[in-house]
């Protein structure tokens, strides 16, 4: 092909996992451009945090690690987290001259010839963009999350609602659904947020998940979340779709939380059976009248691109062990389960740098 050129290693994503990759590849000799290169196919530095809604601010996201080599110092709690960690992303970018391609768009990856992978991209440029055409890679980590696939769910009657529906990756913050019922579906971290910041505004909420929530009490410590994450990864070793950590560990139960249970804001209620024009219907006769539905759903790992090399398992997932997709050693996966994370993504991309390394020299790499 005329347009490709070849790379050792190609990272596609620039969030967390994708630029704690990239930091490792740096700092165990790779040259970016000449040994590898990152492609991301967001408009700017930020990752996922840059299409978060305004009134997520800093001091409510829970859990943020800062990247491997470089703090995220004296950050105002008040800023929107879009826009504090998209700064320190581009901060990172720099410092440590990452050179990552964007707004690149990742169409598939496929088998090529000599043992290499082909990563096929393409751009809306007039074609002088070198960033179009196709990368040919001895190795792939992929670090493309999950922003880019909402889990909606389908129920009866979805089509015939005349309000708004919405998913969390489209919600603009709570003062667009001022004196608007809202129906908030999800039991994650998203719909508890999405809930207490409606509260406010909207004329009534009404909360319904699949399952009861768990609320956890007490400190979230290194033991708790090791084992959360060995269940996740418990999962992705027998090839079925990953959870998400959160529904292994729960809620946890801080002084926010315990507000808004004891203001009947996270008032729970079972799922509803079917949507009508105007709300939603239980089967035992219930009906709430609503404006709005909004899915806090979750998100699936985005990774179709890959679909050419035949990775998933029948159970659905990618069978992994640490990041390494078993099917093809030459594909890791970070962000991806276990290590979905911002600390187990920052711990991924250097396990996958580590392995990459090892496959590249024609070591045997441990499983």
């Amino acid at each position: 092909m005329s347009n490709t050129r070849e790379v050792d290693v190609v990272v596609i994503g620039a969030g967390q996992a994708g630029l704690a990759a990239a930091y490792h590849l740096r700092r165990t000799g790779f040259e970016p451009e000449r040994d590898f290169v990152v492609l991301d196919h967001a408009p700017a530095p930020g990752g996922a945090w840059q299409f978060r809604w305004p009134s997520l601010t800093y001091g409510k996201v829970h859990g943020m690690h800062a990247l491997p080599g470089m703090e995220l110092t004296d950050a105002d709690p008040a800023r929107p987290s879009a826009e504090v960690i998209a700064e320190y992303f581009a901060a990172y970018e720099r410092a440590f001259d990452l050179r990552v391609r964007r707004p690149v768009d990742v169409k598939a990856v496929r088998e090529g010839v000599g043992g290499r992978l082909l990563v096929e991209t393409s751009d809306e440029s007039d074609g002088s963009n070198d960033s179009n055409g196709t990368w040919s890679t001895r190795a792939l980590i992929n670090a493309t999350g999950t922003w880019d696939r909402p889990f909606w769910p389908r129920y009866p009657g979805q089509e015939t609602f005349r309000g708004r529906q919405l998913h969390t990756a489209q919600y603009p913050g709570p003062e667009e659904f001022a004196g608007l019922r809202v129906v908030v579906v999800g039991g994650g971290a998203s719909g508890t947020q999405h809930l207490m910041e409606l509260a406010p505004y909207a004329a009534a909420t009404t909360w319904v998940t699949r399952r009861p929530p768990v609320f956890r009490e007490g400190p979230f410590t290194e033991d708790v979340g090791r084992a959360a994450v060995a269940l996740v990864e418990e999962r992705v070793r027998q090839g079925l779709p990953p959870k998400s950590v959160v529904s292994v560990t729960g809620l946890p139960l801080n002084d926010a939380i315990r507000q808004a249970l004891a203001d009947g804001v996270l008032d729970r209620q079972p799922m509803f059976d079917r949507i009508t024009p105007d709300g939603v219907d239980w089967n035992d006769g219930r009906h709430v009248d609503a404006d709005v539905i909004l899915w806090a759903t979750g998100f699936r790992a985005a990774i179709d691109h890959l679909s050419p090399l035949k990775l998933r398992e029948p159970g659905g997932g990618i069978r992994v062990e640490g990041t390494r997709a078993v099917a093809d050693p030459r594909v890791h996966l970070v962000g991806y389960g276990p290590s979905a994370s911002t600390i187990g993504a920052n711990r991924a991309g250097r396990a996958a740098v580590r392995d990459i390394r090892r496959l590249l020299a024609g070591e045997p790499v441990a499983v």
